[in-house]
């Protein structure tokens, strides 16, 4: 056990790190990509809070869900991210950008959610034993996904207005300074 969770710590810190590597090259900034990747700690927080609300033990397969819901919650992320960039690239200004965005991909956002969320629920109603082990897995991506998506359409747009406001971002979304 303690080998696996070895070995999943270092191929999840190489994981974030090659989402790192791969958002910046599409991204063209190193700032985008640490607001993406920002949200994730709060999955955290709402996977380890859902399996002590639903009284589960936190089992290996737990942290295969965590590092599962990372790249969701990088997925639904990136969404909003692309569309602010776009909104700026079509000149729209920075707020203008940021509410746009909001408006019109929480559907796909909280949509990606529910329906993973959705997908998951009859493995955690399932009473079977043999599913007993795949459970806290389960609870790991929705518990941790219900919490990350209402992160994610506040703290994204939040950062990013930070992130516009401190670098002048030019009506193409990259800093005018660059």
């Amino acid at each position: 056990t303690r080998e696996s969770f070895d070995s999943l710590m270092v191929g999840f810190l190489l994981a974030i790190c090659g989402m790192f590597v791969l958002l910046t090259l599409e991204f063209r900034s190193y700032i985008q990509p640490l607001i993406i990747l920002a949200v994730i700690p709060f999955g955290f927080v709402g996977a380890v809070g859902g399996h002590l609300l639903l009284d589960q033990p936190l089992t290996i397969f737990s942290l295969f869900g965590l590092v599962t819901l990372s790249g969701i919650v990088a997925n639904d992320s990136i969404v909003l991210i692309d569309f602010i960039n776009r909104r700026l690239a079509a000149g729209d200004s920075l707020e203008q950008a940021l509410l746009t965005a909001g408006q019109r991909r929480f559907r796909p956002v909280v949509l990606t959610s529910i329906t993973t969320v959705a997908a998951l629920l009859p493995l955690l109603l399932e009473r079977n034993t043999q599913a007993q082990v795949l459970i806290p897995m389960a609870v790991s991506i929705s518990c941790g996904l219900i919490v990350a998506t209402i992160w994610i359409l506040y703290l994204v747009p939040v950062l990013y207005l930070i992130y516009g406001k401190l670098s002048r971002l030019g009506r193409d979304g990259r800093p005018e300074s660059d």
